[in-house]
């Protein structure tokens, strides 16, 4: 059976948060929950933007999840 929603968005921040790197496929997210739809991961990926815990991070030809703070510190080490 499916997760609750508020059981997937923590799931979905904590991968975020531990992960080794600091953006994500959607597909990455997909684990957290491997009984919900792959449309609907995304849906909740996309309210965690909305609420400012998750933030869109683009290479210019795929856009990816992160950390809003990992994205940042990441963008600044290349600089």
């Amino acid at each position: 059976m499916a997760k609750e929603v508020d059981e997937i968005k923590a799931a979905m921040i904590e991968k975020a948060t531990k992960s080794p790197k600091p953006q994500l496929y959607i597909k990455d997210f997909y684990k957290c929950d491997p009984d919900t739809k792959p449309r609907q991961i995304k849906n909740i990926a996309n309210e965690l933007v909305r609420e400012g815990k998750l933030a869109f991070w683009s290479s210019g030809s795929t856009t990816m999840y992160g950390i809003p703070s990992r994205i940042q510190d990441e963008e600044g080490e290349e600089e």
